[in-house]
């Protein structure tokens, strides 16, 4: 068949003015392989602009197409829009066939398999086409044909289309219109594209699949697309052009295979060819392709090829070896790999091949797979831990008590929350899978029971949940190992190379630490003291120091928990070994160390020797109608000072142990929720005297560095007089969006889906820093600092840290460093290895 160009295309040659911004990314792809010399069949490309003028009416004349056909051929049409992602209509096969091409074509493959290429093509016309009612096109057997054309002249009130160039113009408006209709448009735009996403056409002289000797139609591929490894993975399936099955179908393996037949036994030559396109593709495309042929009377076609869709670990494993065998520089492979993409190859995952039982979907809060048995406390989940016995914790929302028992689960679900709830912060910290908000279920914690829709679970029953995707499972799923593997470790050294932003980790415990370590980070940037406090053996010495009536009752409760500060703290300086570890001074409100139901407070009144009544008033009294804005930080701080003195001093007696023991330490130490100079300066000045007694007694000279966490709007714009008193300042983005917005960042799961769908917030505040206003007050805070004291170190530790596009902006607003959960190091690595090579190319994040 020869093909001309009609005036709205332009023949895709090596040399052809092919633009993928005007035609697509498909006749960009066709070619680059025509470029390479691959046998691809004669193909025209419709740009993007004449297919959207037939959409709004200029329907191609005839004649104007009739120069494509010569009477001996089909043709296929097939989308191409800028991005392969964005999809498109279906694909038309076997435009052009009529009543004398029928005919042809039964000297050549035989009757039946002319009969079923017509009949298919005389199907798909006149339900996409021609838009009849499909259930009058079923027909099957040997009057099928007939049938279906009778059929449509029926409808129609004419014959079915005889001219070739008549069915193009039709199909061609018909894909164009169908583009852009409100259901396609929404679809893509939720993949990324913009409203007014253009869409090229391609049509292709297609390679009949059916005949004599070897034809049939397949894909090859060259890696596994879960793994990355070196595999030849695909089919071919012997008489089938596209969805016309012809005499004598069957489908082969490609490789050699026990299960049965395959191309490479079969057709070694066919095979040998695949192959060499393969390699020649990888070579000159530079990616990993899948191609799409077919192979009529033994010659290949190559129709299409395409990137090859890839899962996570994949995608690394698929860069690192583009660039080992210097396809692509490492730079370049670094900018291939989605940042997120890490956090899979870190953890456990669902094996995306095989089957799922969803039963109920919330937000996807810490990357991961989990498996285990049910439980509703943390009590159960330390006898299931005690046991040996994997399990969920399962709660409405966790409260600090439960950090006990998230230790003990290998996962966590809660029916309420956000990113940045209680559950969501701490189970990335530990590395755990958690989803949180997942509204759906209904949690009977008396009953021991969980409904999820029409499903009821008790404790003990097994799900797994997939903290990647946020969907829970019934039963046990088959689970991938994490991946860290040399390709993970190549990939994370070529981010060293490239530099920019520091990351630091959160690390709250020495097995924190022990994680930052291993994931290379550059000291810690936040160490939540609190969260020591709820150890077993701590937590009666803090209630015992909150009942305190005197401030000698409550050194003398602290001074139980002083050994244990101190050598929390020198194991973390030992394993952080010379990097910094920046540590925060105690920060949440005092009631969330006591119990609120009856059974904990009658247990706390025993211990205490003290009479109901009189722990249920103190604890009464000690609740505040908001305590995220209430007594803590720096104002329980001044107030009851003898938390941070006991503090200040654990901290310079490790540091004086540890320094005995290695390279001297300098710790850096952290005032949460200043909002005033003022409150920095009392709180210097005792630390200042802590430090000098403990000089004095171990005879011993240290430094450290003072430093502020910047979280309410007012110390980021007073960020200049309060740098005056400190070396380092630390925007812990999380309080800073909660009282930006004012909104609770526990809460707002509830709703935030709502307000993103309907555009109130383009992102979740508290997953992706919000630029306009939270990220103004940290401009100015940066500026106004840097204006006062130009040398003083400015870093970011809330959750934003980890978050990829979040790591662009702090990199620009010129940050020394993010700090982020240990788990989520890598993704901030690479995150900041890919704005620094973005900047050297001059493209500076928006």
């Amino acid at each position: 068949m020869s093909i001309a160009p009609p005036p709205t295309a332009i023949r895709i040659t090596p040399s052809a003015p092919v633009v993928r911004d005007l035609h697509g990314w498909r006749a960009k792809c066709l070619q680059r392989l025509i470029r390479m010399e691959l046998p691809v069949p004669s193909s025209f490309a419709i740009g993007c602009d004449n297919v959207r003028m037939i959409a709004q009416g200029r329907r191609p004349p005839p004649a104007e197409l009739s120069p494509i056909f010569d009477g001996s051929g089909l043709v296929s049409v097939r989308p191409s829009a800028v991005m392969p992602e964005w999809g498109g209509p279906g694909t038309v096969l076997n435009v052009g066939i009529n009543d004398a091409l029928h005919d042809k074509l039964a000297g050549r493959i035989g009757r039946a398999n002319a009969d079923a290429v017509y009949l298919s093509f005389v199907q798909s016309y006149a339900i996409h086409i021609a838009r009849l009612d499909p259930d009058m096109f079923t027909q099957d057997g040997p009057d099928a044909l007939a049938g279906a054309l009778r059929c449509y002249r029926d409808e129609m009130d004419q014959p079915f289309p005889q001219d070739p160039a008549e069915q193009l113009s039709e199909v061609l408006r018909s894909m164009a219109r169908a583009w852009d209709g409100p259901t396609a448009r929404l679809l893509r735009q939720a993949k990324g594209a913009p409203p007014d996403a253009p869409l090229g056409l391609v049509v292709q002289e297609m390679a009949l699949a059916l005949g004599p000797g070897i034809c049939g139609s397949g894909t090859i591929q060259f890696i596994d697309p879960v793994t990355g490894a070196p595999r030849v993975t695909g089919r071919f399936r012997g008489q089938r052009h596209g969805p016309t099955i012809g005499t004598g179908a069957e489908t082969l393996y490609l490789t050699r295979d026990s299960r049965g037949p395959s191309l490479e036994e079969t057709a070694p030559e066919i095979f040998a060819d695949l192959v060499r396109f393969g390699i020649a593709a990888r070579e000159r495309l530079r990616e990993e392709m899948q191609i799409e042929f077919v192979v009529t009377g033994g010659q290949i076609s190559v129709i299409d090829a395409d990137r090859v869709a890839r899962g996570s670990r994949a995608s690394v494993r698929i860069a690192v070896s583009l660039a080992r065998d210097g396809i692509i520089p490492p730079n370049e492979a670094l900018m291939r790999v989605e940042p997120r993409a890490l956090a899979d190859l870190l953890h456990h995952q669902v094996d995306p091949r095989a089957p799922r039982d969803v039963i109920a979907r919330g937000i996807d809060a810490s990357p991961g797979a989990a498996t285990g048995r049910i439980v509703f406390s943390a009590a159960a989940a330390q006898s299931a831990h005690a046991r040996g016995e994997p399990c969920i914790l399962v709660r409405r929302e966790t409260i600090p008590e439960d950090i006990r028992g998230m230790h003990a689960s290998v996962g966590v679900l809660t029916e309420r929350g956000g990113t940045t709830s209680h559950a969501a912060v701490i189970a990335r910290g530990l590395g755990l899978p958690c989803i949180v908000g997942a509204s759906a279920i209904s949690i009977d914690a008396r009953a021991r029971t969980l409904r999820a829709g029409t499903r009821m679970l008790r404790e003990g029953d097994e799900i797994t949940i997939d903290g990647s995707s946020g969907e829970v499972l019934a039963g046990a799923a088959v689970l991938l190992p994490p991946a860290l593997d040399d390709a993970f470790t190549q990939l994370m050294d070529w981010a060293a190379d490239a530099g920019g932003l520091g990351v630091r980790a959160n690390a709250d415990t020495p097995e924190d630490a022990i994680t930052a370590r291993r994931f290379q980070a550059q000291g810690i940037g936040l160490c939540r003291t609190e969260h020591m406090f709820f150890d077993g053996e701590r937590l009666p010495a803090m209630r015992e120091m909150i009942f305190a009536d005197s401030p000698e009752d409550r050194r003398l409760s602290l001074d139980r928990i002083l050994p244990m500060q101190r050598q929390d703290f020198t194991r973390l300086f030992e394993i952080m070994a010379g990097l910094p570890v920046t540590i925060r001074l105690f920060d949440p409100p005092l009631h969330e160390f006591l119990p609120h139901d009856r059974e904990g407070l009658r247990e706390l009144a025993e211990s205490l020797d003290l009479p109901l009544s009189d722990v249920t008033r103190r604890v009464e009294a000690l609740t505040e109608f908001n305590p995220m804005l209430g007594m803590r930080g720096v104002r329980l701080g001044i107030t009851v000072p003898e938390i941070y003195d006991m503090q200040a001093r654990a901290i310079f007696e490790a540091t004086v142990e540890a320094s005995r023991k290695g390279d001297p330490v300098v710790p850096e130490i952290m005032i949460p929720l200043v909002s005033a100079m003022r409150e920095v300066e009392l709180v210097k000045t005792r630390i200042d005297a802590v430090a000098a007694a403990v000089r004095n007694q171990t005879r011993t000279d240290f430094t450290y560095r003072l430093g502020v966490m910047v979280e309410t709007p007012r110390a980021a714009l007073r960020a200049g007089d309060i740098a005056g008193q400190c070396t380092f300042l630390s925007f812990g983005t999380n309080d800073l969006t909660q009282m930006t917005y004012g909104l609770s960042r526990d809460d707002a799961g509830r709703f935030m889906g709502t307000y993103v769908g309907q555009g109130v917030y383009a992102e979740d505040p508290f997953h992706v820093l919000d630029q306009d206003g939270v990220g103004e007050l940290l401009l100015i805070g940066v500026q106004r600092a840097r204006a006062h004291k130009p040398g003083i170190t400015l870093s970011v530790c809330g959750e934003h840290g980890g978050n990829p596009e979040s790591i662009a902006f702090c990199h620009k607003a010129g940050l020394d460093y993010v700090s982020c959960s240990p788990f989520r190091v890598p993704v901030a690595r690479l995150a900041a290895a890919q704005s620094a090579i973005r900047m050297d190319q001059g493209r500076v994040d928006p």
